[in-house]
């Protein structure tokens, strides 16, 4: 007798604490009650990946596979389909868009791979001519990959700078824009400004091919990292942070700052 596969084991534990005399908090799950579940999984695993963390790795995407067995497991209760139809439909998927690998197409680069793969996907959604190129504001993404991907979608039509220079004029326009409306002491009117700053920043991370998602997430653990510096510094001082000046904290700042270089 074959030893059972480890996802044989999985979707049979799923089962066990959803089945009567199982686990409460488990049989009590919907797909609702689960997305923050999901989505708080998918960008722990986002960090891991970002650390090369290979422990860390393997145990958050774990989490992120109990997920999809969590819905799978639900999905079945009700009839709707299993685990394996979720196997299926990407298998499939990936066998069916990539013709370079799988059937005759003559593809030869990402490039083209990644032409392939939109027209292929057009093709099986069949959209009707009277549908939008630009369908939705986001799919649930946060908003700095969605402003990515609805800029991208415009690129596809040739809605997009050809180089760099207007790119960075566009973000000089947005913040005199929100100087002005800092002016005007209009909220609502500032934070529209904001965002178009914002959505302006995200285009230039992406013409020059960088993630802006990805490029806040650094900047936000550089800037912990560099915070708990000023508190050890302080500290070292025999001062804590609500004891220091804004002055003592920026001259640690800086400090730490030149410190990294």
């Amino acid at each position: 007798m074959s030893e059972q596969s480890q996802i044989d084991r999985l979707l049979e534990i799923m089962h066990t604490l959803r089945a009567p005399g199982g686990c409460p908090w488990d049989i009590e799950q919907t797909h609702q009650s689960l997305i923050p579940c999901l989505i708080e999984e998918a960008y722990e695993v986002a960090e891991a990946l970002r650390e090369n963390d290979t422990h860390a790795m393997t145990d958050e995407l774990g989490d992120l596979l109990l997920q999809v067995v969590f819905h799978a497991e639900i999905a079945q209760e009700n009839d709707r389909f299993d685990f394996e139809e979720v196997a299926k439909a990407i298998s499939d998927k990936l066998v069916r868009r990539h013709p370079h690998v799988f059937g005759d197409s003559d593809v030869s680069d990402s490039e083209g791979v990644l032409r392939q793969w939109e027209e292929i996907k057009r093709q099986e959604k069949g959209s009707a001519k009277s549908d939008y190129h630009i369908k939705r504001a986001n799919d649930g993404l946060p908003s700095l990959m969605a402003a990515r991907k609805l800029q991208k979608k415009a690129a596809e039509v040739g809605f997009d700078w050809p180089d760099l220079a207007p790119v960075v004029a566009k973000i000089h326009e947005e913040l005199a824009e929100v100087e002005e409306a800092m002016a005007e002491n209009d909220p609502q009117h500032l934070g529209e400004e904001i965002g178009d700053l914002l959505f302006a920043v995200v285009n230039l991370a992406r013409k020059k091919n960088f993630d802006a998602e990805t490029l806040l997430a650094a900047a936000n653990s550089k800037f912990v990292k560099r915070f708990q510096q000023v508190e050890d510094r302080l500290q070292a001082e025999g001062k804590t942070l609500q004891q220091a000046s804004l002055e003592e904290m920026d001259a640690q700042w800086d400090a730490a700052k030149l410190a990294a270089k």
